[in-house]
């Protein structure tokens, strides 16, 4: 009995019943669609990663010029509170 209390004869049994009902033809394509779907997720996954990292980085300067703007502000407040 397996870990999970499923025996390899009552497996063979279930994947018997499925190859009788589907056929091997349909099964095949079954699980060459599976996995042109799952490239395809991952190839979209990456892409999606490739733009956040390129977005990261367009962020990234963009922050740099904003923290040098925020001292002069501060030292134009300075030169006020001392007018």
């Amino acid at each position: 009995m397996g870990a999970s209390g499923i025996s390899i004869w009552q497996l063979l049994i279930v994947l018997l019943i499925v190859v009788l009902i589907f056929g091997t033809k349909r099964i095949k394509n079954i699980g060459g669609d599976l996995g042109g779907a799952i490239k395809n997720f991952r190839k979209g996954m990456n892409e999606a990663e490739k733009i956040e990292d390129d977005l990261g980085d367009l962020d990234l300067g963009g922050s740099e010029s904003s923290s040098e703007e925020a001292p002069e502000k501060e030292s134009d407040t300075k030169d006020q509170d001392h007018s």
